[in-house]
């Protein structure tokens, strides 16, 4: 209403009377209302009426989302999005719009409106559901951890005690290794290096700058598969739910993703996207059902 005031006011003048006449009897279709509604819309109301969304995904990780430069990124991320946005939409040809969202700005994208949704191996945890309104999840990745080829002293993730793994900003992977329960799972005392994203991880334990790369298995073998001297332990000890990341509140969005993702796996979709991405990945298996969702309360 303020901003509707305001308006008039300078239309007039400074005719301050006038303005305040002009802004009741406009109460009801003037800016100011327009304005709220637009803050109200959902995503999915937004995204069939203007068929256009903006996509977060990552842009560093093979295999989930990967950009090299020159078109949209590439991975199971990827196609698991476009599926889903086309069928909230109900639109297959729905514009995407692809934006780079990093695990440490995946929540501020989010709140300020850089991104309408998210998928970005991004683990559904209760600090997050603090901030954010998860669809999902879509798959469950489970955490492992990939060493060198010749690493042959670490072939647990209990060998990790005393040695230097990464910790990629914005990622809680290394907090199940370092911290006690409930945050953590090992409580071991490992050495942390820093890095500000998982392809900086990989290329340090290629450098020798660290021990072990502790991270989902989905994302280790994306790197594995591009090559060089690594091995994942096949030692999971966590379970990793990726959601899709919606605006804290916005439950109808929230809703009409599961519904899509429930279909995703009913018609195949979900084992194809798979297949496709992780199928020569030894010890993953692709799932056959959609895992149990979180509430969109």
């Amino acid at each position: 209403m303020r901003v509707g005031r305001f308006g008039a006011a300078l239309a007039a003048a400074g005719a301050l009377t006038l303005g305040l006449a002009a802004c009741g009897g406009g109460s009801g279709g003037g800016g100011d209302t327009g304005a709220k509604t637009d803050r109200a819309t959902s995503v999915v109301d937004k995204v069939k009426n203007t068929k256009r969304i903006v996509v977060g995904t990552k842009w560093d990780q093979p295999g989930l989302g990967l950009n090299t430069g020159g078109g949209e990124p590439q991975g199971f991320d990827v196609d698991v999005a476009k599926y889903v946005v086309k069928e909230i939409s109900g639109d297959p040809n729905v514009q995407i719009e692809w934006k780079e969202s990093a695990s440490s700005n995946r929540e501020p994208f989010l709140a300020n409106g850089t991104v309408d949704i998210i998928f970005a191996t991004y683990s559904i945890t209760e600090e997050r559901k603090a901030k954010v309104t998860f669809g999902g999840p879509y798959i469950v990745a489970h955490q492992d951890t990939m060493v060198r080829g010749d690493a042959a002293e670490i072939a647990k993730a209990t060998d990790l005690a005393g040695k230097r793994i990464c910790q990629a900003a914005g990622s809680n992977s290394y907090k199940r290794i370092t911290d006690p329960p409930p945050d953590g799972k090992l409580d071991l005392d490992a050495k942390l290096v820093g890095a500000s994203n998982y392809s900086e991880c990989v290329s340090k334990l290629s450098g020798n700058n660290l021990d072990a790369v502790t991270t989902d298995d989905l994302i280790l073998a994306g790197f594995a598969a591009q090559g060089g001297n690594y091995k994942i332990l096949g030692d999971p000890f966590t379970d990793e739910k990726y959601g899709v990341g919606l605006k804290k509140g916005d439950t109808k969005t929230c809703e009409a993703v599961n519904k899509a993702i429930t279909k995703m796996y009913s018609d195949g979709t979900a084992k194809q996207i798979f297949d496709k991405w992780f199928g020569k990945a030894k010890g993953l298996t692709a799932p056959t059902a959609a895992p149990q969702f979180e509430t969109c309360a």
